[in-house]
């Protein structure tokens, strides 16, 4: 996948999903969940914006804003969507900047949960 060059192999990526939740997920299991869920019959629309950005010498850490909107047909109200900030942290390397660890803290969500839960299927 595309998103594997801009993230380490060990370190962990941990998202907060409530505030009383907090989850570490390994990159290549985080990165393996977008993929089975994120396809086929679900539409799916993500933005970060508002970027703002501290450099300490060879770390870095980017706060933005998040939205998500998906879509699938199946069981009732097609449409979830979700809304919250980012915190990801960045290390300069030889390859230039890779982010080693994010948190994405939920500010607020809207729709059928089944959509959120639900894989896409394959269109065939």
């Amino acid at each position: 996948m595309a998103a594997r060059p801009q993230l380490l192999r060990r370190p962990r990526r941990r998202r907060l999903q409530q505030p009383e939740r907090t989850a570490t997920i390994a990159s290549d299991d985080l990165i393996g969940t977008w993929a089975a869920n994120l396809r086929g019959s679900k539409t799916s629309l993500h933005l970060r914006t508002n970027h703002e950005v501290a450099i300490d010498a060879n770390a870095a850490t980017v706060f933005s804003n998040a939205y998500a909107w998906n879509r699938m047909e199946g069981n009732g109200d097609p449409l979830w969507e979700v809304w919250g900030t980012y915190e990801h942290h960045l290390t300069r390397s030889g390859a230039g900047w890779i982010v080693d660890g994010f948190t994405f803290r939920m500010t607020h969500e809207r729709g059928n949960p089944w959509v959120k839960t639900t894989p896409g299927q394959d269109l065939h």
